[in-house]
């Protein structure tokens, strides 16, 4: 079959009908059709070949010993996490592939080429797992990421290991990579001169600043929270002021972790008008902003209270965060914190003056006023002197020393159980400390025991799994076999312990095998 027709001509046809635009029947056209498909497909010229990708970089870390290679792509193919209660002995290998990857960065190796797609695809469906699978992976992450559009996140993420940055002092090099690099690169440069010399880093952010985009602005500025010192104030000053109302928030929020910066001051003096000492009656009074100024706003106080909030409450708790927690003590006629966080509240205002408190603490990493609103971890009251939730107690606990923080939550968990122990378990560093540890196995068995519903205590089981000392397998071998529920338990709950203390041994197992796999030889 011959055919003049073209393809457009052809369609309008069918659009608009063969009486209409052809003198073709209606078959004919159909015909027509068909050829010109054969002709499209078959007769498609090839495209101009393209250059082919510049080579990776070279990687310079040591491979993987054979034995963590195998692992890791044991690690990479497992997908059998899941949101619910898991059943069954083996171990969830996905949840153990973050801590096998921070093990393997800190011994320095490089990945196998041959895993990258599937380490990218896990960093790309978990963005908790994407800062250390991404140092991992190195400097071909970044180009693998440029062919493959899945994996654009690696080239906006901050480099691996393997990336080459200028050195601090080497000036000329760093302004060109400050001026022409990429944003990833610009990051991490910028970080690693104000980690050198925090004042030549905030020069080389305030000679690009006015041509930065607002998301860059927000990213570059939230690096000087390294070295944060009173010679960053004016740059900080003067982001009060800029557009975007996240750049304005940040500056604040560094300003007012500078006790002598002139923000800190300026909040201080109008929270310590709105709260003082009733010396006749022994407790604190409140009297809560009637409004919110100019000032205040430009100084990062914002004015719209969150829905259910009252606007008083609300700006009350903006000041007293911000103010140096140092001017307290002088407020309250020379008491410490401890005593301070004891006294009495009117009005109904403790809730919220502790939570500004607890806030502040944790911005300014204050361990006095830490160890002060969280009180005693036997006290009757599990929330604390001066936390009014235990999200805030786990903020507070994240400023103590670690042995200090494990040996708290240790006795908190022995005084209160692990009901409410979650929260305060996921600040404590890892692999936990052996009081810790322990408290939390024999608070296990203790539930156990009392024929307590087991899948109320699955999200501490799973954070055992990740963060138990894999040393303290031993203790487990007598919590692994099956006994007898007890009267009144949950239809099923002594199996599930069983397999859960079974799970827990063998996840410790897995975890003492990748750590000896990872030792360099």
């Amino acid at each position: 079959m011959t055919t003049t027709a073209t393809w457009d001509d052809l369609v309008s046809a069918a659009l608009l009908g063969t009486e209409r635009r052809s003198d073709r029947p209606p078959l004919a056209l159909l015909d027509e059709a068909a050829v010109h498909t054969v002709r499209r497909r078959a007769g498609l010229r090839p495209g101009t070949a393209t250059a082919p990708p510049d080579r990776a970089e070279a990687d310079p870390r040591p491979p993987l010993p054979r034995a963590a290679r195998q692992r890791l792509a044991l690690l990479l193919t497992d997908r059998s996490s899941g949101s619910g209660p898991r059943r069954g002995t083996a171990p969830d290998l996905l949840e153990l592939l973050p801590q096998w990857l921070a093990t393997a960065n800190a011994h320095g190796y490089a990945p196998p080429p041959e895993l990258l797609p599937a380490l990218l695809d896990a960093a790309r469906g978990r963005t908790d797992l994407r800062p250390p699978a991404l140092a991992f992976a190195g400097p071909r992450a970044r180009w693998l990421a440029r062919l493959n559009p899945d994996w654009k996140f690696a080239l906006r993420a901050t480099p691996g290991v393997g990336a080459v940055l200028p050195a601090p002092e080497e000036s000329e090099q760093v302004h060109l990579r400050w001026e022409e690099g990429l944003f990833a690169e610009r990051v991490a440069q910028l970080a690693s001169v104000r980690a050198h010399d925090p004042d030549a880093a905030r020069t080389l952010l305030a000679g690009t600043w006015g041509t930065e985009r607002a998301e860059d602005r927000l990213m570059f500025l939230d690096s000087l929270r390294t070295g944060l010192g009173d010679a960053d104030e004016p740059f900080l000053e003067q982001a009060l002021t800029d557009r975007s109302k996240n750049v304005r928030a940040t500056a604040a929020e560094l300003l007012s972790a500078l006790p002598r910066s002139a923000l800190a001051a300026r909040m201080a003096d109008r929270a310590l008008t709105c709260v003082a000492l009733d010396r006749a009656e022994g407790e604190i009074v409140v009297e809560a902003p009637h409004e919110c100024d100019a000032g205040m706003e430009r100084d990062g106080v914002v004015a719209k209270p969150p829905q259910g909030r009252g606007e008083r409450a609300w700006w009350l708790g903006q000041l007293v965060e911000a103010a140096p927690l140092g001017r307290w003590p002088d407020r309250f006629g020379g008491r410490s914190p401890e005593a301070i966080a004891a006294l009495p509240v009117a009005d109904d205002w403790r809730g919220e003056l502790h939570a500004a408190w607890c806030r502040a603490a944790v911005r300014q990493r204050d361990i006095g006023w830490s160890r002060a609103l969280l009180g005693a971890p036997t006290s009757s009251d599990a929330a604390g002197p001066g936390a009014v939730s235990l999200a805030e107690r786990a903020k507070l606990l994240a400023a103590l020393p670690g042995v200090e923080r494990a040996d708290w939550v240790a006795e908190f968990i022995s005084a209160h159980g692990l009901s409410e122990a979650f929260q305060l378990l996921g600040v404590c560093g890892t692999p936990w400390a052996r009081p810790l540890g322990r408290s939390v196995v024999d608070a296990l068995n203790i539930a156990r025991d009392a024929g307590s519903y087991p899948w109320s205590f699955s999200g501490v089981m799973g954070l055992a799994e990740r963060c138990l000392d894999p040393e303290e397998v031993a203790r487990l071998d007598g919590l692994t076999a099956a006994v007898e529920e007890p009267e009144g338990s949950a239809p099923g709950a002594g199996g599930y312990w069983t397999e859960a203390f079974q799970r827990l041994a063998g996840t410790l197992r897995l975890r003492r095998a990748m750590r000896d796999e990872l030792a360099p030889p």
